[in-house]
């Protein structure tokens, strides 16, 4: 089963076309393979150091040590994509082992130390390779939990605190994530607003939101971006959300030791999805779908043009 499954993962990662097997996906698909066998237990960070301390003994090394090589990974929202899809691939063995965790966990560390030996053979030392599975391991863990905690800090402290409703809790994680994509970027790369096409690097971000709320139950559509702003309207950024909620997002990306703006705005847009599931899914959705996708989708694109026009003004 355990080489039937590698095979699998395999297949994910090489082209229909060319017959090439992308290495890259294939560590992340793996990465996300691991993060998803950690989950199952009460204490995933704690599982998620022992299966990584027990996958290193197997081994006979230690990741590689020291800083990351520059471009070592890709950018934040493609390894939340990519492990997502390894997330996914190891939901099929747990219909099949929920019965037996302990023995699931064996069978996906055995895939994993064969999968980097096997990497060794075609030149790529262990410790290097393993290091890499280690860093998507870690950022894909970080990401769920970030989208989990910031959920429940928003249900607990905004609405149940503040009295805050569903829309206000959708559109300020929305507003953050904005944020944080325009301060990640350089000044001149967050001014292209031309036409009425939102820039590429913002696209990346909302497609970590869009799927976030498709994956949860939300129907897919087109309808994201109806009724938005036409780029000669005044930004309008939800400046009074961001300011109510970003100190507890700030809290809690400093507690966890995720720094990097992008990261943060990955992480709150993976939030900001899962919260429109809470409130436009199900039979009886407290907010229909067709009004909080734009309205989440408005809170991130104002937010976003918001800070580089004040950037833009700054440096006029």
């Amino acid at each position: 089963m355990a080489a039937r499954f590698a095979s699998g993962l395999v297949q994910m990662a090489t082209d229909s076309a060319s017959g090439e097997t992308d290495g890259m996906k294939l560590i992340q698909y793996l990465a996300g393979v691991l993060a998803e066998s950690y989950f199952i237990f009460d204490e995933p960070g704690q599982a998620m150091e022992g299966g990584l301390a027990q996958l290193s003994r197997l081994l006979g090394c230690e990741a590689l040590d020291g800083p990351l090589w520059p471009a070592a990974l890709p950018p934040a929202h493609i390894i939340d994509h990519e492990t997502e899809r390894g997330r996914v691939a190891a939901r099929l063995l747990l219909d099949e082992w929920l019965d037996c965790l302990h023995e699931l966990q064996a069978l996906v560390q055995s895939v994993a130390h064969n999968m980097i030996v096997s990497w060794e053979a075609e030149g790529i030392p262990r410790a290097e390779s393993f290091r890499l599975v280690v860093e998507c391991t870690k950022r894909a863990m970080a990401f769920e939990f970030a989208a989990q905690e910031l959920c429940d800090m928003v249900i607990e402290r905004k609405v149940a605190l503040e009295g805050w409703s569903l829309g206000d809790c959708i559109a300020g994680l929305s507003a953050i994530a904005g944020r944080r994509l325009a301060q990640s970027l350089s000044n001149d790369t967050c001014m292209v607003f031309r036409g009425s096409n939102i820039p590429d690097n913002l696209d990346r971000v909302v497609y970590v939101m869009t799927q976030e709320a498709t994956r949860m139950g939300v129907p897919a559509g087109s309808d994201w971006r109806f009724g938005l702003a036409a780029n000669d309207m005044p930004v309008n950024a939800p400046v009074e959300l961001i300011r109510g909620l970003e100190p507890s997002c700030v809290e809690f990306f400093d507690s966890i030791g995720m720094d990097g703006f992008f990261e943060q705005s990955v992480s709150c847009a993976k939030a900001a999805g899962r919260m429109i599931a809470v409130a436009a899914g199900g039979e009886i959705p407290e907010i229909e779908p067709a009004i909080a996708k734009p309205l989440a989708m408005a809170a991130m694109t104002e937010s976003y043009k918001f800070v580089c026009l004040d950037h833009a003004i700054v440096n006029a």
